[in-house]
C-alpha cells in the first residue's frame, strides 16, 4: 500500500454559494452521576463528576469535510451533540459555536445545523419519494406542488437514490432498499432543507466496508458543493485518506490532533511515532491514543502517552494556527450572515394534516396490522360465544351471573386490544417525532394527534364488528336501540385503552413497561369503579370517590341499565316467588340493588363517559410536552 504522506494534499474544489465557518471554541461537558443504585440510600445521595469533553477547540470552513475518530467513549458524540445543540442539561456545558464569526444563540442551532443521527428512523412502509416528500411538505409547503416535486428529485439525484425511488423503506419483518439506501435516504431528509452544516454520527455503522467507503465519498461530493460535513467514524479504510481535508483524533473527551491528515502523519511523527509503511494510518493512531485499561499498570502508562501527545499538540503550530483562526474571525468586521436551513414550514395546522396523510399512508400499508386491529376485538367475542353459546332468562342457570361476566369482559378486553395497538405501532413514529422535532419540522404532539385521528375509524369499525357479533350471537337484550348503545358503550373503553397507553408512552420508552403498567391502571379502574368484585355502597368512602373518576364506573353502570332494564327473568320454569333461590323477579330489581336510580342517569352517564377521551388527549399531549423537557435533560 501507498504510504498516505507521500500523496499531495487533495485541494477543496470551489464552493458552490455563499462561504461559510465554524468555529468550535473550548469545549467543555462535566456531568454528575449518583454513585449507587437508588436502593441504596447512602451511596444514591453522593455524587461523583465525570468530565465527558475538555476544551475541545477546531474550526472549519465551507467545502471541507472532517472525520472524528476515536475509540469508544472518547466522547465522539457527545461532541456532536454539543456542535448541534442537542446536549442534555443534565451536566454543564462550557465552550462556544461560532458561524461565520457569530456566535450562535441557543435557539438558532436548529436552524443551523442537520444531524444525521446513528441509527435511520424511517417509516417503513413508505417509499422512498414518499419519505422525502413528506418532509419537503413540512418543511417547504410554501412552494407549489410543482416546486416540492423539483425539490425531491434533485436531492434523489444528488444521493444516487433515483433508481430506488418508488421502493418502499422496509424493515425487520420486510425487505426493502439496502442499508446503505436507507442511509441515503436518512441523509436525504435533511438536505431537503439546504443546510449548509451537516453533522453525522457514525453514518458507516453497520455497513459493509465497501458501502461505507462509498457513503464517505458521498459525502465527500456534498463538502465540495460548499458545505461543511462533520462526521464520527469507526475504523476507516486507509483508502479513504487522501477524501478528509481534516482528521480529529479524540481520547478520554479531549482532542488529541486536528489538522489535514499529511500534517497528522508528520506530527505524530515529530512526536515520535512513526507509522508502519504497511499499516493503516487511522487504526494505528486511534489505538495509539487510547487508554488501555486492562491493567492499572497499563491504564497509566498509556494514560501518561495520551497526554504528552495532548501537551505537544497544544504546543504545536497546527493548533495556534486554530487560535490565530479565533481571533480573526472575531475581529473581522465584514461577517457573513449566519446561514440558516431553508425553512418555509406550514401553519400547525397544515403540519397536522400532512402528519395525518403521512401516517395514513404508512400504517394503511401493513395489511397484518389493519387485520389485527379489525379482527382482534372479533377473535375475543368468538371465545365468549363458544363459552356461552347462548344467555337464557332462568335465574337458577346463571342468567344474571352470565351478563355481568359478559360486562366485564367488555370491560377488561376491549381497553387490552387498545393498548396492544398502540404498543405495537406507536413506538415506530415516537422515534420518528423524536428525530423531526429537533429538526424542527413540528412538535411531538402532532404526530401524537395524526396518530389519534387516524386511529378513530378503525377503532369504531373494529368495536361495531365486535359489538353486531357478540350482541346477536349470545342473545341480549333484542332491541336495536339497546344495540347501538352497547356499541356506543364498549367503543369509549377500546379507545380509553389506546389513549392511556399512549399516553404512558410519552413518559416511558420501555413497552414492556408500559404493557404492565396500563394493563394495572385498567384492572384498578374496574376493581373501584364497576361495582362488579364488591358493591359501590359497600366499598370505603375513599374509593367510593375514587370510582368518580374512573371510565369503568360510568360505562358499567351504562351497560347494566342496557341490558337488564325490563329484564324479565324464570326460576327453573316455576314461579319465582315460591322459590327463595331466586332473589330477582325483574331486571329492574338487580338495577336498584347495584345502582340504584341508574335508568335517571342514562343521559349523564354518557356525557361523562364521553367526557374522558378528551381529557385523556389533554393528557396525552401533556406527556409529551414532558417528554421534550425529559430529552433535553
Amino acid at each position: 500500500m501507498e504510504n498516505p504522506r507521500r500523496s499531495d494534499p487533495e485541494a477543496t474544489i470551489s464552493n458552490e454559494g455563499s462561504k461559510c465557518s465554524v468555529s468550535v471554541q473550548g469545549i467543555s461537558y462535566t456531568v454528575s452521576e449518583r454513585v449507587g443504585p437508588w436502593w441504596d440510600f447512602q451511596s444514591y445521595y453522593k455524587k461523583w463528576t465525570r468530565q465527558i469533553l475538555r476544551d475541545v477547540s477546531f474550526y472549519m470552513e465551507s467545502g471541507q469535510i472532517m472525520a472524528i475518530l476515536g475509540n469508544s467513549g472518547s466522547g465522539k458524540t457527545t461532541l456532536l451533540d454539543a456542535i448541534s445543540g442537542r446536549i442534555g442539561h443534565k451536566g454543564t456545558l462550557l465552550g462556544e459555536v461560532y458561524v461565520n464569526g457569530s456566535q450562535l444563540k441557543t435557539e438558532q442551532f436548529q436552524d443551523c445545523f442537520s444531524y444525521v443521527l446513528q441509527h435511520d428512523t424511517l417509516l417503513t412502509y413508505l417509499t422512498v419519494r414518499e419519505t422525502l416528500t413528506y418532509t419537503a411538505m413540512l418543511a417547504l409547503q410554501k412552494h407549489s406542488a410543482e416546486a416540492l416535486k423539483k425539490k425531491v428529485d434533485s436531492v434523489m439525484a444528488e444521493l444516487s437514490l433515483t433508481d430506488v425511488a418508488d421502493t418502499v423503506i422496509g424493515g425487520r419483518i420486510f425487505n426493502g432498499i439496502s442499508s446503505g439506501e436507507r442511509r441515503r435516504v436518512s441523509i436525504a431528509a435533511q438536505l431537503i432543507q439546504d443546510p449548509k452544516i451537516i453533522l453525522l454520527d457514525e453514518p458507516t455503522t453497520g455497513l459493509d466496508s465497501m458501502t461505507a467507503s462509498n457513503i464517505v465519498l458521498l459525502l465527500s461530493e456534498l463538502a465540495r458543493k460548499g458545505r461543511i460535513v462533520i462526521i464520527s467514524i469507526h475504523q476507516p479504510r486507509s483508502e479513504l485518506f487522501k477524501v478528509f481535508n481534516k482528521i480529529a483524533i479524540m481520547s478520554c473527551g479531549e482532542l488529541i490532533f486536528c489538522g489535514h491528515p499529511n500534517e497528522m502523519i508528520d506530527f505524530f511523527d515529530t512526536c515520535g511515532y512513526e507509522c508502519p509503511e504497511h499499516s493503516n494510518p487511522f487504526d494505528f493512531y486511534v489505538d495509539l491514543t487510547s487508554v488501555d485499561t486492562r491493567s492499572k499498570e497499563r491504564e497509566l502508562e498509556t494514560y501518561s502517552r495520551v497526554q504528552s501527545i495532548v501537551s505537544a499538540f497544544k504546543s504545536s503550530e497546527h493548533f495556534q494556527n486554530t487560535l490565530d483562526f479565533f481571533d480573526n474571525s472575531k475581529a473581522s468586521k465584514e461577517r457573513q450572515p449566519i446561514p440558516f436551513k431553508r425553512k418555509e414550514s406550514p401553519n400547525e395546522l397544515c403540519k397536522l394534516w400532512v402528519l395525518l396523510r403521512r401516517t395514513v399512508r404508512n400504517l394503511s400499508r401493513n395489511k397484518i396490522g389493519i387485520l389485527m386491529r379489525l379482527s382482534q376485538n372479533l377473535i375475543f367475542g368468538l371465545f365468549i360465544a363458544f363459552f356461552l353459546i347462548r344467555l337464557n332468562n332462568d335465574v337458577l342457570k346463571g342468567a344474571v351471573q352470565d351478563r355481568i361476566g359478559i360486562i366485564y369482559q367488555c370491560l377488561g378486553a376491549t381497553p387490552y386490544t387498545g393498548l396492544l395497538n398502540a404498543v405495537a405501532l406507536f413506538p415506530a413514529l415516537r422515534a420518528i417525532s423524536d428525530q423531526e422535532s429537533k429538526d424542527g419540522l413540528y412538535q411531538k404532539w402532532q404526530i401524537l394527534l395524526a396518530y389519534i385521528a387516524h386511529i378513530l375509524p378503525f377503532s369504531i369499525l373494529s368495536v361495531a364488528i365486535f359489538s353486531a357479533f357478540i350482541y346477536w350471537t349470545i342473545g341480549l337484550y333484542p332491541e336495536p336501540i339497546r344495540f347501538g348503545c352497547f356499541f356506543a358503550i364498549n367503543v369509549v373503553p377500546h379507545l380509553m385503552g389506546e389513549l392511556l397507553t399512549l399516553a404512558v408512552l410519552g413518559v416511558v420508552n420501555n413497552p414492556n413497561i408500559v404493557n404492565a403498567g396500563v394493563t394495572l391502571l385498567n384492572i384498578a379502574g374496574i376493581l373501584v369503579g364497576s361495582g362488579i368484585l364488591r358493591s359501590l355502597q359497600e366499598m370505603p368512602q375513599v374509593f367510593q370517590l375514587l370510582s368518580y373518576i374512573t371510565y369503568q364506573k360510568y360505562a358499567c353502570e351504562l351497560l347494566v341499565v342496557n341490558e337488564f332494564y325490563d329484564l324479565n327473568f324464570t326460576c327453573g320454569g316455576k314461579n319465582i316467588s315460591s322459590n327463595p333461590q331466586c332473589v330477582f323477579t325483574k331486571g329492574n330489581d338487580y338495577i336498584d340493588m347495584t345502582y340504584p336510580g341508574g335508568p335517571s342517569r342514562i343521559t349523564f352517564d354518557f356525557l361523562m363517559l364521553y367526557a374522558f377521551l378528551p381529557a385523556v388527549i389533554i393528557v396525552c399531549i401533556i406527556s409529551f410536552k414532558i417528554r421534550d423537557v425529559l430529552i433535553r435533560r
